[in-house]
């Protein structure tokens, strides 16, 4: 298959589109006009761009006066040199994934990640690559693949975050013991200083700048002379007092520019790594590049404790590995008791409580083997190994602490101890109780041979708070992931978060460490860094950032400030007063939630639905782009790249409306368009968002209680009750097919009903599915089949597709299964994607006392329509509650599921043809982790399948019949489009009757692809 989508453009570009991503109240006009007539790129004051912006993955929320998208080093100079006349902060910001809250200010905020965002150059014969500061690390190191090398620093956001942010925060990753962080590969930056100016920013030698320093020249000459000052006068104090580490990032980079120096250089650039956007904004970076590693081999420790753990840490770095990961009891226990994660921890050992995960990096598959083998030799008793250890191997004169091991060198097992090392993750972030595991002192870097006193001195803290955390992630560089539980939203809370930071540094201090060893600063953590480091360098600090910025007007407050007596004196203005950690909390004692309606679901999580609504913290998962992130969130960003249609951007949306932050009801009419409509239901985020925020879900209640507010269109109604409709067409076919063609047909329908012109609608088929097995009857006597099933046959497949349902029926028959057909039709699927819920529930209410006696007797209930399938199992147990649900859950399955699950299929004879199918899931089947049957059975039966790890489709059942939405759909379309294009399979096959529907309106369309039954059925002997 062979395809090229072309570009993408903007789907709210369409004249029928009804939203442009923004509200019509907008702040400082003035401003905005000036803004705009001074650059190319867009400028939004809008009050719903500016509350997308108020959050990142912080504990934080600050108003930002604006945004702007930038599309060149111009664009950017022109609003720096625009804000400095008239003193307006400015902070620089990518993917917004911020952990301390550096993101989030009272400031225009420069958002790089929509246009600057380009691989300028690759050099790879120099191992160089030049970039803007927007381009996701994920999509760089993807450009760099095909020439073996790679961006090194690896931080577990990488496909979401961007390089800008990586020389903000310095970053790094799981494999800094390797590597290193950021400021090791900036070989130059280009720049726009505080005033304006464009420059570069690259190696001199110390001669070279002494000659551009000069404290009474331009603003880049007094730079370079704070500088050589530094150098010259405060050496002896940052050599005693930055501690030795492989990871700190906290403060300015003054040992790694004095570093550089004793070697008669300085890269100025470097001093930008870890500056939080607070000296100088980058707008091109050139960057050292890595080869990427031949092979791997990883090893699993497992221990009795995490003190032993830790005591054990220094010792294994002696074997020179790439990474050392840790995972504590708390995790391991949480992650036993969660259905993702139990297989996966079910492979430890026996009475494991904390495990150590080790890789290597090799040149071949042997050398890994052999590298494990000496470290198992060396650091436990006895346990075998799959390649016999080196003779000259590292032996550590210490005691043996591991009472168990386990090793991977495929990549599936190394998948698997890699999953278990991330699980701590989406464990801790999923608590929607008003206790959260609160991100401010959550990446502490000790040096490793002081990690078991300061374990257990941690310890000592928390239990003296009464409270709890884990204790999780880089063990070999001595960066732990501490997050205590914490309510921020009572007094109490707040000062008990503040208490523990304070007295976590002073252990920090005590163990040479840094208060902050991968996350940065910000709001969390700049206060500390004068304890860290002492009133001196914090002077240096200051002096530093007033000579680079002299009006403090680059994301002010953040690494280092000043204290309320040089505000009040008027030597600086208030915003270069040091950000306090207890100020400007998303949730504080003050918070006050209200959704303005009575939940109409059942919602069985802590806290209900508020819980729900407060639930994303803002990692900006759902911003990844399908080719490195993969998965199904967040169609409509991929297509669109807008903040507003993250899943993200909806949650804060939401929960701003319900806490009085935005004006706007949830159910405004307004904000239904611009927030809520857009999202498709396709359920993707409650899978692969880390908090699993169930959007689909918050939409159908606000939904709900909008068409109580305000009633419901013609349009709506028409889609709810779609099974009425399909029946009365099957009844009048083929006479209902042709109403549609007349010419003008389809003019007027969208103009009055709101339905696309260009989107092709389904026909209906006089002969039912029911009235076809009415004729037929069952074929597999009940006292000789495995098992009997009930197929529903759906609003689809009995009145335009029956004979999808047809193939069905004989492909459970070939595998021994006794089939009745059901006698309804609606599962109640459209009323509730149309947030008709008492509709829904009724029918919901119907089924279940229709279908469980049959259950209770031995029937099965099977589906051939996904969404239907996924409406019995999950969504009826939002709608009602009770033994009989359950029991019609628990036995509902999609047709492929059901043949995989009892391995049906296995009784039928097959005479499959060579052909090789390329495979696109529903997006509800993925969301539930049903999808994979399909694949398994066909593969079985003898089909070469090539599985895409795609998207929603986009039609989402009546989204794309919408002629506001037709044009967002087709861009979603056009993501799966182009992986169909690359995929090596000669069919496409999709089990959805939407994506049928949109694949058929593919203009390289070859016809309405196969169900994957039908394929099934055609390779039955």
């Amino acid at each position: 298959m062979a395809t090229d989508s072309g570009t993408r453009i903007d789907p709210s570009a369409d004249e029928v589109s009804n939203y442009d991503y923004q509200n019509d109240t907008v702040a400082r006009s003035g401003l905005v006009d000036d803004l705009r007539a001074r650059i190319d790129g867009e400028v939004r004051f809008d009050e719903y761009s500016r509350q997308l912006y108020a959050t990142d993955a912080s504990l934080y929320e600050v108003l930002p006066i604006g945004v702007v998208y930038p599309r060149s080093t111009d664009d950017v100079a022109a609003v720096m040199s625009y804000c400095a006349q008239r003193e307006i902060p400015v902070l620089p910001r990518g993917g917004g994934t911020s952990l301390a809250g550096q993101t989030v200010n009272e400031a225009v905020v420069l958002d790089f990640s929509r246009y600057m965002n380009d691989l300028v150059e690759a050099r790879p014969d120099d191992r160089r690559a030049r970039a803007q500061p927007g381009i996701k690390l994920g999509d760089l190191n993807g450009e760099l693949a095909d020439h073996g090398l790679k961006f090194a620093p690896d931080p577990a956001w990488g496909d979401k975050s961007v390089l800008g942010g990586a020389i903000g925060n310095n970053s790094t990753g799981a494999h800094s013991l390797q590597y290193g962080k950021t400021d090791a590969y900036i070989e130059e930056c280009e720049v726009v200083l505080a005033d304006g100016t464009v420059t570069t920013f690259g190696e001199v030698t110390r001669e070279e700048l002494r000659d551009r320093a000069d404290p009474d020249g331009d603003l880049e000459a007094r730079i370079y002379a704070e500088i050589e000052r530094i150098l010259a006068e405060e050496g002896k104090e940052i050599t005693s007092h930055y501690p030795d580490l492989k990871r700190n990032v906290s403060g300015y980079n003054l040992d790694w520019v004095l570093g550089d120096a004793q070697d008669g250089t300085v890269n100025v650039a470097s001093l930008l790594a870890g500056s939080e956007g607070t000296l100088a904004i980058v707008t091109e970076a050139e960057v050292s590049l890595e080869p990427i590693p031949e092979t791997k081999s990883m090893a699993l420790l497992a221990y009795e404790g995490l003190i032993e753990a830790m005591e054990d840490v220094s010792d294994i770095l002696e074997h020179d590995p790439a990474a050392v990961e840790v995972l504590d009891d708390v995790l391991i226990d949480l992650a036993r008791d969660t259905a993702e994660f139990e297989d996966v921890v079910g492979m430890l050992p026996e009475g494991t409580r904390t495990v150590l995960i080790v890789e290597f990096y090799a040149d071949d598959a042997e050398s890994g083997r052999r590298k494990v083998a000496d470290l198992l030799a060396d650091r436990t008793n006895g346990v075998d190994s799959i390649a016999a250890p080196t003779d000259g191997r590292t032996v550590v004169d210490a005691p043996v602490r591991a009472f168990d091991a386990m090793e991977a060198h495929d990549e599936a097992k190394r998948e698997k101890f890699w999953k278990m090392r991330k699980s701590g993750l989406p464990i801790l972030l999923s608590r929607t109780t008003d206790e959260k595991h609160g991100s401010f002192i959550e990446d502490t870097a000790i040096p490793p041979e002081n990690l078991p006193e300061y374990v257990a001195d941690f310890q000592e803290i928390l239990e003296e708070h009464d409270t709890f955390a884990s204790f999780y992630a880089h063990a070999g560089p001595g960066v732990l992931h501490i997050r205590p539980l914490i309510n921020t939203k009572t007094v109490e809370g707040v000062e008990t978060m503040e208490s523990i930071a304070d007295a976590v540094t002073d252990l920090v201090v005590k163990y040479g460490g840094s208060v902050s060893g991968e996350h940065g600063d910000g709001r969390a953590r700049t206060q500390w860094n004068e304890k860290l480091y002492g009133a001196d360098l914090w002077e240096t600090f200051q002096e530093l950032k007033s000579t680079f910025d002299p009006d403090w007007l680059l994301n002010p407050g953040q690494v280092v400030g000043v204290d309320a007596g040089e505000v009040e004196s008027g030597t600086k203005p208030e915003r270069a007063r040091t950000v306090d950690m207890t100020e400007n909390l998303r949730f504080d004692p003050a918070y006050e939630f209200d959704a303005g309606f009575d939940p109409a679901l059942e919602w069985d999580n802590d806290n209900g639905m508020q819980g729900m609504v407060e639930l994303c913290h803002g990692c900006g998962g759902c911003r990844g782009p399908q080719e490195t992130t993969g998965g199904v969130m967040c169609p409509t960003y991929r297509a669109s790249e807008e903040e507003m249609t993250t899943t993200r951007g909806r949650a804060n949306m939401l929960r701003q409306a319900m806490s009085g932050d935005l004006p706007d009801d949830p159910t405004d009419e307004e904000f239904m368009h611009e927030v809520l409509d857009l999202c498709i239901g396709c359920k993707g985020c409650a899978k692969d968002c880390p908090s699993e925020v169930d959007m689909a879900k918050l939409k159908a209640e606000v939904t709900h209680a909008y068409h109580q507010e305000h009633g419901s269109s013609f349009r709506d109604k028409v889609f709810a009750n779609v099974d009425s409709l399909a029946g009365l067409g099957s009844a009048f076919a083929p006479l209902s097919n042709l109403a549609t063609k007349v010419p003008g047909a389809r003019t007027v329908l969208e103009k009055t009903v709101g339905i696309a012109t260009d989107r092709t609608l389904p026909s209906f088929q006089r002969t039912t599915l029911q009235d076809w097995f009415d004729e037929r009857g069952s074929q597999v006597p009940a006292d000789e089949a495995e098992r009997q099933a009930l197929l529903f046959p759906d609003t689809y497949t009995n009145y335009s597709h029956p004979e999808v349902g047809k193939a069905a029926v004989r492909v459970l028959e070939a595998a021994g299964v006794h089939v009745e057909l059901a006698d309804r039709t609606d599962s109640g699927r459209p009323a509730h994607s149309k947030g008709f819920l008492d509709q829904s529930r009724a029918t919901a209410r119907d089924n279940v006392d229709a279908l469980v006696p049959a259950v209770e007797e031995g029937w099965d209930v099977v589906l051939v329509e996904p969404s239907d399938a996924v409406m019995f199992q999950s969504d009826y147990l939002d709608l009602l509650s009770g033994e009989d649900v359950e029991t019609l859950a628990a036995n509902a399955y999609g047709v492929c599921e059901y043949l995989d699950t009892f391995r049906l299929d296995k009784g039928a004879d097959w005479d499959t043809p060579g052909e090789t199918l390329t495979y696109h899931g529903h997006c509800h089947q993925k969301a539930t982790k049903k999808d994979h049957h399909a694949v398994g059975v066909l593969r079985r039966a003898g089909y070469d399948v090539d599985p895409l790890d795609s998207g929603c489709c986009g039609m989402a059942g009546s989204f794309g019949y919408e002629a506001e939405h037709f044009s967002m759909s087709k861009a979603i379309g056009s993501i799966l489009f182009d992986q169909i294009g690359e995929s090596r399979g000669d069919t496409v096959v999709a089990p959805g009757a939407s994506c049928r529907t949109q694949l058929d309106d593919w203009d390289e369309s070859d016809g309405e692809p196969p169900h994957p039954v039908e394929k099934l059925d055609a390779a039955l002997a």
